[in-house]
Protein backbone atom coordinates (compact mmCIF):
# COMPACT_ATOMS: atom_id res chain seq x y z
CA UNK A 1 0.00 0.00 0.00
CA UNK A 2 3.12 2.29 0.58
CA UNK A 3 4.34 2.77 -3.09
CA UNK A 4 3.61 6.26 -4.18
CA UNK A 5 5.90 8.99 -3.86
CA UNK A 6 5.79 11.68 -1.43
CA UNK A 7 7.79 15.11 -1.53
CA UNK A 8 8.59 16.85 0.94
CA UNK A 9 6.97 19.86 -0.85
CA UNK A 10 3.79 18.22 -2.10
CA UNK A 11 2.05 18.43 1.32
CA UNK A 12 2.47 21.89 1.58
CA UNK A 13 1.30 22.49 -1.81
CA UNK A 14 -1.70 20.67 -1.66
CA UNK A 15 -2.21 22.38 1.59
CA UNK A 16 -2.31 26.40 0.04
CA UNK A 17 -3.36 25.13 -2.99
CA UNK A 18 -6.59 23.33 -3.31
CA UNK A 19 -6.54 22.81 -7.38
CA UNK A 20 -3.58 20.54 -7.31
CA UNK A 21 -5.46 17.10 -6.58
CA UNK A 22 -5.37 16.15 -10.51
CA UNK A 23 -1.77 15.52 -10.65
CA UNK A 24 -1.80 13.08 -7.06
CA UNK A 25 -4.14 10.61 -6.56
CA UNK A 26 -5.39 7.03 -7.80
CA UNK A 27 -5.32 5.73 -11.22
CA UNK A 28 -6.57 2.86 -12.92
CA UNK A 29 -3.24 1.00 -13.74
CA UNK A 30 -2.16 0.90 -16.89
CA UNK A 31 -5.10 3.53 -17.93
CA UNK A 32 -4.53 5.26 -21.32
CA UNK A 33 -6.38 8.67 -21.56
CA UNK A 34 -7.93 9.57 -25.28
CA UNK A 35 -7.20 13.10 -24.93
CA UNK A 36 -3.96 13.34 -23.97
CA UNK A 37 -2.03 11.91 -20.74
CA UNK A 38 -1.91 8.40 -19.04
CA UNK A 39 -4.39 7.91 -16.71
CA UNK A 40 -5.09 10.33 -13.98
CA UNK A 41 -3.24 11.29 -11.60
CA UNK A 42 -0.53 8.60 -10.34
CA UNK A 43 -0.85 5.39 -8.64
CA UNK A 44 -1.35 4.88 -4.87
CA UNK A 45 -1.55 1.21 -3.73
CA UNK A 46 -2.43 -1.28 -6.44
CA UNK A 47 -4.31 0.65 -8.49
CA UNK A 48 -7.21 -0.16 -10.05
CA UNK A 49 -8.48 -2.66 -13.14
CA UNK A 50 -6.65 -3.32 -16.35
CA UNK A 51 -8.43 -1.91 -19.19
CA UNK A 52 -7.53 1.04 -22.05
CA UNK A 53 -9.30 4.17 -21.07
CA UNK A 54 -11.76 5.26 -23.97
CA UNK A 55 -14.28 7.84 -24.35
CA UNK A 56 -14.16 10.84 -22.21
CA UNK A 57 -14.32 14.07 -23.58
CA UNK A 58 -15.70 13.24 -27.04
CA UNK A 59 -13.42 10.39 -27.06
CA UNK A 60 -13.73 7.16 -28.71
CA UNK A 61 -16.97 4.56 -29.13
CA UNK A 62 -17.38 1.87 -27.07
CA UNK A 63 -16.88 -1.27 -28.96
CA UNK A 64 -20.45 -2.19 -29.55
CA UNK A 65 -24.05 -1.45 -28.37
CA UNK A 66 -24.72 -0.43 -25.01
CA UNK A 67 -24.38 -2.87 -22.18
CA UNK A 68 -26.42 -3.45 -19.14
CA UNK A 69 -23.76 -2.12 -17.36
CA UNK A 70 -23.42 1.09 -19.28
CA UNK A 71 -27.31 1.44 -19.37
CA UNK A 72 -26.63 1.76 -15.32
CA UNK A 73 -24.44 4.12 -15.92
CA UNK A 74 -26.85 6.07 -18.25
CA UNK A 75 -29.47 5.94 -15.44
CA UNK A 76 -27.35 6.92 -13.11
CA UNK A 77 -25.98 10.04 -14.64
CA UNK A 78 -28.96 11.18 -16.17
CA UNK A 79 -30.38 11.21 -12.99
CA UNK A 80 -26.98 13.26 -11.43
CA UNK A 81 -27.04 15.37 -14.74
CA UNK A 82 -30.46 16.56 -13.54
CA UNK A 83 -29.56 17.65 -9.71
CA UNK A 84 -26.95 20.28 -11.17
CA UNK A 85 -28.22 23.31 -11.57
CA UNK A 86 -25.03 25.23 -13.16
CA UNK A 87 -22.89 24.58 -15.65
CA UNK A 88 -21.25 27.91 -17.17
CA UNK A 89 -18.42 25.88 -18.79
CA UNK A 90 -20.95 23.64 -21.14
CA UNK A 91 -19.66 20.27 -19.44
CA UNK A 92 -22.59 18.84 -19.82
CA UNK A 93 -23.74 19.23 -23.23
CA UNK A 94 -22.10 16.30 -23.98
CA UNK A 95 -24.11 14.29 -21.44
CA UNK A 96 -26.53 13.17 -23.91
CA UNK A 97 -28.00 9.95 -25.44
CA UNK A 98 -27.27 6.32 -24.49
CA UNK A 99 -23.60 6.31 -25.50
CA UNK A 100 -21.67 7.61 -21.95
CA UNK A 101 -18.38 6.88 -23.22
CA UNK A 102 -18.76 10.22 -25.17
CA UNK A 103 -19.51 12.17 -22.38
CA UNK A 104 -16.49 14.56 -21.03
CA UNK A 105 -15.05 13.88 -18.29
CA UNK A 106 -16.66 10.17 -18.05
CA UNK A 107 -13.83 7.58 -18.69
CA UNK A 108 -14.67 3.86 -19.97
CA UNK A 109 -12.32 0.55 -19.70
CA UNK A 110 -12.46 -2.72 -21.47
CA UNK A 111 -12.72 -5.24 -18.96
CA UNK A 112 -13.04 -9.40 -20.08
CA UNK A 113 -16.88 -10.37 -19.00
CA UNK A 114 -16.77 -12.81 -16.55
CA UNK A 115 -19.47 -15.14 -17.86
CA UNK A 116 -18.34 -14.97 -21.69
CA UNK A 117 -14.55 -14.00 -21.50
CA UNK A 118 -15.30 -11.49 -24.24
CA UNK A 119 -14.69 -7.66 -23.65
CA UNK A 120 -17.03 -5.98 -22.21
CA UNK A 121 -17.25 -1.65 -21.87
CA UNK A 122 -17.53 -0.03 -18.28
CA UNK A 123 -17.28 3.24 -16.67
CA UNK A 124 -14.56 3.04 -14.98
CA UNK A 125 -13.33 6.90 -13.78
CA UNK A 126 -15.83 10.36 -13.58
CA UNK A 127 -13.28 13.37 -13.52
CA UNK A 128 -14.54 16.49 -13.05
CA UNK A 129 -11.64 19.09 -11.83
CA UNK A 130 -12.29 22.50 -12.77
CA UNK A 131 -15.57 22.32 -13.63
CA UNK A 132 -17.39 24.51 -11.90
CA UNK A 133 -20.42 23.16 -11.33
CA UNK A 134 -23.08 23.38 -8.72
CA UNK A 135 -25.26 21.24 -7.46
CA UNK A 136 -25.68 18.04 -5.27
CA UNK A 137 -24.73 14.38 -5.37
CA UNK A 138 -27.59 12.11 -6.04
CA UNK A 139 -28.42 8.72 -4.93
CA UNK A 140 -28.06 6.99 -8.06
CA UNK A 141 -24.64 7.65 -8.43
CA UNK A 142 -23.97 4.09 -6.37
CA UNK A 143 -25.19 2.33 -9.77
CA UNK A 144 -21.59 3.18 -11.42
CA UNK A 145 -20.38 -0.09 -8.90
CA UNK A 146 -17.29 -0.39 -11.38
CA UNK A 147 -15.93 3.20 -10.96
CA UNK A 148 -12.25 2.92 -9.51
CA UNK A 149 -12.17 7.19 -9.44
CA UNK A 150 -14.68 9.88 -8.58
CA UNK A 151 -12.94 13.49 -9.05
CA UNK A 152 -14.68 16.74 -8.34
CA UNK A 153 -11.81 19.03 -7.14
CA UNK A 154 -12.70 22.74 -7.37
CA UNK A 155 -16.61 22.93 -8.32
CA UNK A 156 -19.46 24.07 -6.05
CA UNK A 157 -21.52 20.82 -4.74
CA UNK A 158 -23.08 21.57 -1.84
CA UNK A 159 -25.18 19.03 0.26
CA UNK A 160 -23.85 15.82 2.20
CA UNK A 161 -22.32 12.51 0.34
CA UNK A 162 -25.17 9.93 0.01
CA UNK A 163 -25.17 7.51 2.37
CA UNK A 164 -25.40 4.76 -0.90
CA UNK A 165 -21.85 5.49 -1.93
CA UNK A 166 -21.13 3.26 0.39
CA UNK A 167 -22.27 0.97 -2.57
CA UNK A 168 -19.47 1.65 -4.86
CA UNK A 169 -17.31 -1.35 -4.08
CA UNK A 170 -14.43 -0.56 -6.81
CA UNK A 171 -13.99 2.81 -5.47
CA UNK A 172 -9.95 3.55 -5.17
CA UNK A 173 -10.35 7.23 -5.11
CA UNK A 174 -12.58 9.59 -3.59
CA UNK A 175 -11.58 13.44 -4.46
CA UNK A 176 -14.59 15.70 -3.27
CA UNK A 177 -12.47 18.45 -2.21
CA UNK A 178 -12.79 22.45 -2.83
CA UNK A 179 -16.41 22.46 -2.97
CA UNK A 180 -19.52 23.42 -0.67
CA UNK A 181 -20.01 19.98 0.95
CA UNK A 182 -21.18 20.04 4.63
CA UNK A 183 -22.70 18.67 7.90
CA UNK A 184 -20.88 16.02 9.92
CA UNK A 185 -18.07 13.78 8.55
CA UNK A 186 -19.78 11.95 5.82
CA UNK A 187 -19.55 8.26 7.38
CA UNK A 188 -20.67 6.24 4.19
CA UNK A 189 -17.26 7.09 3.19
CA UNK A 190 -15.71 4.69 5.54
CA UNK A 191 -17.64 2.26 3.92
CA UNK A 192 -16.70 2.05 1.25
CA UNK A 193 -14.48 -1.16 0.89
CA UNK A 194 -11.56 -0.82 -1.09
CA UNK A 195 -10.80 2.92 -0.60
CA UNK A 196 -6.84 4.22 -0.64
CA UNK A 197 -7.57 7.73 -1.18
CA UNK A 198 -9.81 9.87 0.59
CA UNK A 199 -9.67 13.39 0.10
CA UNK A 200 -12.26 16.08 1.43
CA UNK A 201 -10.16 19.09 2.10
CA UNK A 202 -11.37 22.93 1.47
CA UNK A 203 -15.07 22.19 2.32
CA UNK A 204 -17.42 23.01 5.03
CA UNK A 205 -17.68 19.74 7.31
CA UNK A 206 -17.80 19.76 10.55
CA UNK A 207 -17.91 17.86 14.12
CA UNK A 208 -15.35 15.49 15.18
CA UNK A 209 -13.33 13.13 13.42
CA UNK A 210 -14.53 9.47 13.56
CA UNK A 211 -12.16 6.58 15.13
CA UNK A 212 -12.83 4.46 12.65
CA UNK A 213 -11.10 6.27 9.71
CA UNK A 214 -7.99 5.48 11.17
CA UNK A 215 -8.67 1.91 11.49
CA UNK A 216 -9.57 2.12 7.50
CA UNK A 217 -6.75 0.56 4.86
CA UNK A 218 -6.40 4.34 3.63
CA UNK A 219 -3.39 5.66 2.62
CA UNK A 220 -3.83 8.72 1.95
CA UNK A 221 -6.19 11.04 4.18
CA UNK A 222 -6.90 14.47 3.45
CA UNK A 223 -9.42 16.28 6.19
CA UNK A 224 -7.73 20.23 6.23
CA UNK A 225 -9.18 23.08 5.81
CA UNK A 226 -12.88 22.26 7.15
CA UNK A 227 -14.40 22.93 10.41
CA UNK A 228 -13.77 19.48 11.91
CA UNK A 229 -13.89 19.91 16.10
CA UNK A 230 -13.72 17.47 19.29
CA UNK A 231 -10.50 15.95 20.37
CA UNK A 232 -8.06 14.11 18.42
CA UNK A 233 -8.77 10.10 18.15
CA UNK A 234 -6.80 8.11 20.30
CA UNK A 235 -6.38 5.66 17.93
CA UNK A 236 -4.80 8.06 15.13
CA UNK A 237 -1.17 6.36 15.54
CA UNK A 238 -3.00 2.98 14.31
CA UNK A 239 -3.38 4.19 10.49
CA UNK A 240 -1.59 3.11 8.06
CA UNK A 241 -2.10 6.05 5.84
CA UNK A 242 1.20 7.55 4.29
CA UNK A 243 -0.21 11.27 4.51
CA UNK A 244 -2.71 12.91 7.14
CA UNK A 245 -3.34 16.10 6.53
CA UNK A 246 -6.11 17.65 9.80
CA UNK A 247 -4.40 20.87 9.41
CA UNK A 248 -6.88 24.36 9.52
CA UNK A 249 -10.06 22.85 11.75
CA UNK A 250 -10.88 23.57 15.28
CA UNK A 251 -9.80 20.01 16.61
CA UNK A 252 -8.78 20.35 20.64
CA UNK A 253 -7.19 18.68 23.27
CA UNK A 254 -4.00 16.69 23.25
CA UNK A 255 -1.89 14.62 20.60
CA UNK A 256 -2.72 11.08 21.56
CA UNK A 257 0.25 9.71 23.90
CA UNK A 258 -0.12 6.33 22.60
CA UNK A 259 1.05 8.39 18.84
CA UNK A 260 3.28 6.08 17.51
CA UNK A 261 3.47 3.49 20.04
CA UNK A 262 2.38 0.94 16.98
CA UNK A 263 4.50 2.50 14.67
CA UNK A 264 3.68 2.46 10.97
CA UNK A 265 4.79 4.02 7.84
CA UNK A 266 3.71 7.59 8.01
CA UNK A 267 5.90 9.83 5.82
CA UNK A 268 4.04 13.17 6.54
CA UNK A 269 1.48 14.44 8.99
CA UNK A 270 0.36 17.75 9.89
CA UNK A 271 -1.80 19.48 13.03
CA UNK A 272 -0.99 22.97 11.97
CA UNK A 273 -3.60 25.62 12.81
CA UNK A 274 -6.14 24.10 15.26
CA UNK A 275 -6.31 24.29 19.22
CA UNK A 276 -3.89 21.35 19.89
CA UNK A 277 -2.67 21.44 23.81
CA UNK A 278 -0.34 19.33 26.16
CA UNK A 279 2.81 17.68 25.20
CA UNK A 280 4.36 16.32 21.71
CA UNK A 281 4.62 12.65 22.78
CA UNK A 282 7.70 10.77 22.63
CA UNK A 283 6.03 7.99 20.50
CA UNK A 284 6.85 10.42 17.23
CA UNK A 285 10.19 8.46 17.26
CA UNK A 286 8.70 5.45 16.56
CA UNK A 287 7.98 6.64 12.62
CA UNK A 288 10.83 6.00 11.47
CA UNK A 289 10.30 7.26 7.64
CA UNK A 290 8.53 10.17 9.22
CA UNK A 291 9.63 13.35 6.82
CA UNK A 292 6.80 16.40 7.44
CA UNK A 293 5.90 17.01 10.62
CA UNK A 294 4.08 19.99 11.26
CA UNK A 295 2.48 21.41 14.62
CA UNK A 296 2.56 25.06 13.85
CA UNK A 297 -0.12 27.60 15.59
CA UNK A 298 -1.22 25.61 18.29
CA UNK A 299 -0.86 25.99 22.18
CA UNK A 300 1.50 23.09 22.92
CA UNK A 301 3.68 23.07 25.93
CA UNK A 302 6.51 21.45 27.26
CA UNK A 303 10.25 20.63 25.80
CA UNK A 304 10.34 18.62 22.72
CA UNK A 305 10.98 15.09 23.17
CA UNK A 306 14.46 13.09 22.95
CA UNK A 307 12.99 10.83 20.38
CA UNK A 308 12.90 13.30 17.56
CA UNK A 309 16.64 12.21 17.31
CA UNK A 310 15.23 9.01 15.72
CA UNK A 311 13.53 10.83 12.83
CA UNK A 312 16.60 10.00 10.22
CA UNK A 313 14.70 10.79 7.42
CA UNK A 314 12.55 14.01 8.34
CA UNK A 315 13.14 16.86 6.17
CA UNK A 316 10.58 19.46 7.63
CA UNK A 317 9.69 20.17 11.73
CA UNK A 318 7.86 22.99 12.22
CA UNK A 319 6.47 23.81 16.08
CA UNK A 320 6.37 27.54 15.13
CA UNK A 321 3.78 29.50 17.20
CA UNK A 322 3.47 27.42 20.20
CA UNK A 323 4.31 27.38 24.06
CA UNK A 324 7.31 25.59 23.85
CA UNK A 325 9.99 25.39 25.72
CA UNK A 326 13.52 24.64 27.03
CA UNK A 327 17.01 24.51 25.17
CA UNK A 328 16.72 22.81 21.43
CA UNK A 329 19.39 20.32 22.04
CA UNK A 330 22.26 19.00 19.45
CA UNK A 331 20.33 15.70 18.60
CA UNK A 332 17.32 17.41 17.16
CA UNK A 333 19.43 20.13 14.73
CA UNK A 334 22.12 17.32 13.82
CA UNK A 335 19.54 15.36 12.01
CA UNK A 336 20.84 14.21 8.41
CA UNK A 337 17.61 14.93 6.58
CA UNK A 338 16.91 17.79 8.27
CA UNK A 339 16.47 21.27 5.86
CA UNK A 340 14.16 23.36 7.50
CA UNK A 341 13.73 23.53 11.64
CA UNK A 342 11.07 26.47 12.78
CA UNK A 343 10.78 26.91 16.65
CA UNK A 344 9.86 30.36 15.71
CA UNK A 345 7.44 32.38 18.80
CA UNK A 346 7.63 29.67 21.63
CA UNK A 347 9.11 30.21 24.95
CA UNK A 348 13.10 28.60 24.02
CA UNK A 349 15.44 29.11 26.28
CA UNK A 350 18.43 28.51 25.04
CA UNK A 351 19.86 26.31 21.94
CA UNK A 352 22.55 23.89 21.55
CA UNK A 353 26.27 24.52 19.94
CA UNK A 354 25.02 22.69 16.59
CA UNK A 355 21.46 24.27 16.75
CA UNK A 356 23.46 27.40 17.39
CA UNK A 357 25.81 26.68 14.25
CA UNK A 358 22.74 26.25 11.86
CA UNK A 359 21.18 29.46 13.04
CA UNK A 360 24.16 31.39 12.06
CA UNK A 361 24.62 29.44 8.79
CA UNK A 362 20.72 30.67 8.29
CA UNK A 363 19.95 27.47 6.80
CA UNK A 364 16.36 27.30 7.24
CA UNK A 365 16.10 27.53 10.56
CA UNK A 366 14.39 29.78 12.26
CA UNK A 367 14.54 31.14 15.82
CA UNK A 368 12.64 34.30 16.54
CA UNK A 369 10.28 35.32 18.90
CA UNK A 370 11.80 32.94 21.35
CA UNK A 371 13.22 33.50 25.02
CA UNK A 372 17.13 33.23 24.03
CA UNK A 373 19.57 35.37 25.33
CA UNK A 374 22.26 36.73 23.13
CA UNK A 375 20.00 36.38 20.18
CA UNK A 376 18.41 39.48 17.83
CA UNK A 377 14.31 38.99 17.04
CA UNK A 378 13.40 37.85 20.45
CA UNK A 379 10.59 38.02 23.24
CA UNK A 380 10.95 41.22 25.41
CA UNK A 381 12.41 40.19 28.80
CA UNK A 382 9.01 40.56 30.62
CA UNK A 383 7.19 37.88 28.55
CA UNK A 384 10.20 35.43 29.13
CA UNK A 385 9.41 36.01 32.93
CA UNK A 386 6.78 33.31 33.35
CA UNK A 387 7.19 30.33 31.33
CA UNK A 388 3.84 28.39 30.41
CA UNK A 389 3.45 24.71 30.72
CA UNK A 390 6.82 24.84 33.63
CA UNK A 391 4.39 22.29 35.78
CA UNK A 392 3.49 20.37 32.67
CA UNK A 393 4.38 16.51 33.43
CA UNK A 394 4.58 15.22 29.68
CA UNK A 395 4.05 11.70 29.73
CA UNK A 396 7.07 8.52 28.83
CA UNK A 397 6.54 6.18 27.15
CA UNK A 398 4.08 3.69 28.77
CA UNK A 399 6.34 1.04 30.37
CA UNK A 400 5.25 -1.92 27.88
CA UNK A 401 7.53 -0.04 25.21
CA UNK A 402 10.97 -0.47 25.87
CA UNK A 403 12.97 2.43 25.62
CA UNK A 404 13.58 4.32 22.27
CA UNK A 405 16.96 4.78 21.17
CA UNK A 406 17.30 6.72 17.58
CA UNK A 407 14.77 4.56 15.47
CA UNK A 408 15.85 1.47 17.35
CA UNK A 409 13.99 -0.54 20.59
CA UNK A 410 16.62 -0.83 22.67
CA UNK A 411 16.88 -3.57 25.08
CA UNK A 412 15.69 -2.66 28.84
CA UNK A 413 18.22 -2.79 31.45
CA UNK A 414 18.04 -3.54 35.00
CA UNK A 415 18.77 -0.13 35.56
CA UNK A 416 15.88 1.48 33.85
CA UNK A 417 13.37 0.39 35.93
CA UNK A 418 13.70 -0.84 39.60
CA UNK A 419 13.28 -4.66 39.84
CA UNK A 420 10.05 -5.65 42.17
CA UNK A 421 9.73 -8.56 43.81
CA UNK A 422 6.43 -10.58 42.74
CA UNK A 423 3.29 -10.46 44.86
Amino acid sequence: MKNFPIFTCLIFFLLTNPTATETFGVGVNGGVSVNGGIGVGITIGNGGGPGVWIGGNGGKTPSGPPTPRLNRGYAALQAWKSAITSDPLGILSSWVGPNVCSYKGVFCAQVQDEMTSSPVDIIAGIDLNHANLAGTLVNQLSYLTEITLFHLNSNRFSGTVPDTFRQMSSLQELDLSNNLFSGPFPITTLYIPNLVYLDLRFNDFSGPIPEDIFNKKLDAIFLNNNHFDGELPQNLGNSPASVINLANNKLSGNIPTGFGILGSSLKEILFLNNQLTGCIPEGIGLFSEMQVFDVSFNSLMGHLPDTLSCLNDIQILNFGHNRLSGVLPDLICSLKSLVNLTVSFNFFSGVSQECSHHFLGNLGFDFSGNCIPGRNMQRPPPECSMIPGGSLNCLRLPPVVKPLVCGTLAETTDSDHPSSSPP
